[in-house]
């Protein structure tokens, strides 16, 4: 019997695009939680507080479909090396803005430069791995973010605490160089379905170019995944205050811990067996995950949480990528990637703001509990694209 050869994954081109990724998501989320004591620092109201992030999302989501497109007819590198390049630039130029106004400005361009960067590096690392190991290839590349936006945050509030500002600005950029560097000597693979159209031969579309049709089911299921973890992005530090709870960073470290361990396993199963096995399991352990933290009054509650989480939302969003990814065709998959990034930022978003609306009348444990069922209309949801599939297949037969 002819052994079937497993493709290389880890080529010298995956490892450093996978580390690079990782200085641009350590650069970038080290201000995230420093940028509203910033611009409260010059003197902003509620509200102006409240536009740091929404002005960013927006900007996000508005610039992702125009990098979509640009995606299915140019290379990668000049894309990749355009996008990072606009991420340091305004890094350096925040302590420039002392007036708020202004400052928020550059937050909607912050915004639009991390829509681009993502969609395109995602597109890139999806380039370079071998589709039959696309679920653990994009597994790993998920670690190069998930493992940026738990340590990052952590260190950004420790800089900001013991120096200024202006300091915490120079180390973000000092990343983001290393990032640029790291980017640069990726050797890129650009698809020959992609390399053979011109763009004379394209209709740009907004709405075209925001949603990939081939792909939009696991992107929905995306938007309601992530709309549950909405309310613990949005609450879990005031939560830990309110709870008493001094070491809310176990939280995150052991769910980065469970995360790296859970996601090239998770990786190997989508490529054996698909993906919605994952989904359904991954979606129940985030559910036990969010329960586990609303009764949390000690730190050994806080770490089972965040172990349930690791495990479960730490593999679902990866799994949730590849399966919109395997669904899309080849030149296509820079607008289904612009799509599922849209998604987490849009759930996330909503997520904040309505729990946010809910947290003056709810304690903050009991959003927890409500936005646990979010997690139980992503698993609704997975199981009726099995029946739906079934059915189709069923027909198609009789």
């Amino acid at each position: 019997m002819e052994q079937k050869v497993k493709e290389t994954l880890w080529s010298k081109s995956f490892i450093l695009l996978m580390v690079g990724n990782l200085f641009v998501f350590m650069s970038f989320q080290m201000l995230i939680p420093t940028l509203p004591p910033y611009i409260k620092s010059l003197g902003a109201s509620g509200i102006e507080i409240g536009l740091v992030t929404s002005l960013f999302s927006i900007g996000a989501v508005l610039s992702r479909p125009f990098i979509g497109y640009l995606l299915e007819f140019n290379k990668r590198k000049p894309l990749v090396l355009i996008g990072a390049i606009a991420l340091l630039t305004i890094t350096f130029i925040y302590p420039l803005s002392q007036v708020v106004i202004l400052f928020l400005l550059f937050r909607f361009i912050h915004g639009l430069a991390w829509g681009w960067s993502t969609t395109v590096n995602g597109t890139a690392a999806v380039d370079i791995v071998p589709n039959s190991r696309l679920g653990e290839g994009m597994g790993y590349f998920g670690l190069s973010v998930t493992l940026g936006m738990i340590i990052a945050p952590s260190l950004g509030i420790f800089l900001y605490q013991v120096t200024s500002f202006n300091n915490l600005v120079l180390i973000s950029g000092a990343l983001g160089v290393i990032a640029i560097i790291m980017l640069s000597i990726v050797h890129y693979s650009t698809p020959e379905s992609v390399k053979s159209v011109k763009k004379e031969e394209l209709t740009f579309s907004y709405f075209g170019s925001l949603i990939e049709k081939a792909g939009w089911y696991p992107s929905l299921i995306t938007i309601m995944a992530t709309f549950g973890y909405g309310s613990i992005a949005t609450f879990i530090v005031i939560f830990a205050e309110e709870r008493g709870i001094e070491h809310i960073f176990l939280f995150y470290l052991s769910n980065a811990i469970m995360a790296s361990i859970s996601r090239p396993i998770a990786g190997k199963w989508f490529d054996e067996k698909g993906p919605k096995g994952i989904v359904l399991v991954c979606s129940i352990v985030t559910f036990m995950g969010m329960w586990v933290l609303s009764l949390a009054h000690s730190d050994l509650f806080i770490i089972i949480a965040g172990l349930l989480f690791g495990v479960g939302f730490g593999s679902l969003l990866p799994t949730l990528q590849s399966w919109t990814l395997s669904k899309t065709p080849t030149n296509r998959r820079g607008v289904a990637n612009g799509m599922f990034y849209s998604s987490i930022d849009l759930g996330i978003g909503l997520g904040g703001l309505i729990f946010g609306v809910l947290a003056q009348f709810l304690e903050i444990a009991t959003l927890f509990q409500i936005s646990s069922l979010f997690l139980l209309v992503t698993l609704i949801l997975t199981l009726l694209e099995k029946r739906r599939k079934r059915m189709t297949e069923h027909q198609a037969v009789s």
